[in-house]
């Protein structure tokens, strides 16, 4: 396998830092709001990234974070007369709403800013004990000048950083370039105690913390937008390295924006269309398929029409399928049944074009070429060849389904069974899904006779969800389901 490495500007052959072992830490969303198409596309990347090395055997330890501690929280919760941890909490229920219909998967870890204030503070302690920090009335900045490595990540030396970004004029500041690790206290914002008295933690101290706690050092994978290069993967690095003395991440790996008319699609810009309002309007499958169309390095220009390519396109994947599952209907291959070894050959092709395109830093537009080829092959077979009574052909047609569903499992497209089989029919979707919204109903309800010291209500619920199959466990990070057996 190659990777792009934004820390060396080249395709590197990944190494992993234990043998059969992946760690990856992706940076997760600020949560104010909806996410945005432009949020979903290192979301859906990224799960495709897990899914493929899980598919490749690896053991993988997956975390995405939430930012819910952020000048943009705090200011919004003013504006909605809100607590901003309660608003940013009610974004994260929301966030996996949009994630679970794209058929995300739930990180293994999803830590909160707000769960891991030790950490961070330990860390910023860490900084000043060596030197790479310093105090002033309450806040503590770092100072970029003693990290004699700023600047490898995005490639830029501290005066073309400065010259290329607004920062914020600070005369307290050594440097204009120092950013905050801790912020002190200001009426109305979430506040913690610490050695610098009462504050909160800056942005980009989050990561490193949570990251190190999770993952150590040295871990293989770190992955977000290409937005988040500068500043903050840079400081990322610069606190993690500078406090540990150890290399932070060995593969830095960013999906380019997706633009509407050439035009970068943010919240700030407001030219950004969210997920909640895409779904409305288009299938999520049809999403994630178009999303993972495009090369992740690549920049993917949005609107409608190109969506609706899209939808043509995975319509006639779905054709074959049906049509696959016509032929197989009721058949099964009996012990005399033989391969067809002009389809198998083909379909062994097919296959190793497939980890190919994977296997070359995550191609998944040469990847879905590769469904689309399996489709082509299957639809030309069942026209040239009379199916009734030849065992032969049901082995291998069972073969090229089997691709289908392979296939499915990195790249995500469809939903499955908890077999993994593709879900033929769009009401075993539904039912799905309805069977996991109503989970997450329970899940609120629960919550809040918790909050309400309702501890009979609390735990009726919990114990009835665990006699249907379906466990809970409170975390500081919230509530997790998963089914059991």
């Amino acid at each position: 396998m190659r990777i792009y490495n934004t820390l060396t500007r080249k395709k590197e052959e990944f190494i992993p830092r234990q043998p059969g072992k992946v760690a990856i830490y992706v940076c997760g969303p600020t949560t104010y709001n909806y996410i945005h198409l432009g949020n979903a596309r290192p979301i859906v990347f990224f799960d495709t990234v897990r899914r493929y090395f899980k598919y490749r055997g690896f053991n993988v330890l997956y975390a995405q974070n939430f930012t819910d501690i952020d000048d943009k929280i705090i200011n919004r919760a003013r504006e909605e007369g809100d607590d901003p941890l309660a608003l940013a909490d009610r974004y994260i229920g929301e966030y996996f709403k949009d994630a679970d219909a794209l058929n995300v998967l739930r990180a293994d870890i999803h830590p909160k800013v707000s769960g891991h204030i030790t950490e961070i503070i330990e860390l910023v302690g860490t900084l000043v004990d060596k030197d790479f920090a310093y105090m002033v009335d309450g806040d503590v900045y770092y100072n970029v000048r003693k990290y004699a490595g700023y600047g490898k990540l995005s490639g830029r030396t501290l005066e073309d950083m400065q010259a290329g970004a607004r920062v914020e004029v600070d005369a307290r500041k050594n440097d204009p370039m120092d950013f905050a690790l801790w912020k002190s206290t200001k009426p109305g914002e979430p506040a913690w105690d610490s050695p610098w008295g009462e504050g909160r933690p800056g942005w980009h101290i989050e990561c490193s913390a949570m990251a190190l706690k999770y993952l150590g050092i040295n871990f293989d994978i770190h992955g977000g937008g290409f937005d988040l290069i500068f500043p903050h993967h840079e400081n990322e690095i610069a606190q993690a390295e500078a406090a540990t003395g150890q290399p932070f991440a060995r593969y830095w790996m960013h999906n380019g924006f997706i633009t509407i008319n050439r035009e970068k699609m943010s919240k700030s810009l407001g030219n950004f269309f969210l997920v909640r309002d895409i779904l409305s309007k288009f299938a999520p499958e049809v999403v994630r398929f178009y999303l993972l169309g495009t090369h992740y390095r690549s920049p993917l220009d949005f609107d409608y029409e190109k969506l609706a390519a899209a939808q043509k396109g995975l319509e006639r994947i779905k054709t074959s399928l049906r049509l696959l599952d016509e032929a197989l209907e009721g058949r099964e291959s009996g012990d005399e049944a033989r391969p067809d070894l002009a389809l198998d050959s083909r379909l062994e092709e097919i296959l190793l074009e497939f980890e190919k395109a994977m296997d070359d830093d995550f191609n998944t537009a040469l990847a879905i070429g590769m469904m689309f080829n399996l489709a082509r092959e299957v639809n030309s077979y069942l026209q040239k060849n009379d199916f009734p009574g030849l065992a032969e052909k049901i082995a291998s047609l069972q073969k090229a389904r089997q691709m289908f569903v392979r296939f499915n499992c990195v790249l995500g497209i469809f939903k499955t069974s908890a077999g993994g089989n593709i879900l033929r029919e769009d009401k075993d979707m539904e039912k799905e899904r309805l069977v996991e919204d109503l989970i997450d109903l329970i899940i609120e309800i629960r919550q809040t006779a918790r909050q309400n010291k309702d501890w009979p209500t609390a735990d009726r619920l919990r114990d009835r969800l665990k006699e249907l199959g379906i466990a809970l466990e409170d975390t500081p990070d919230g509530v997790r389901w998963k089914r059991q057996g």
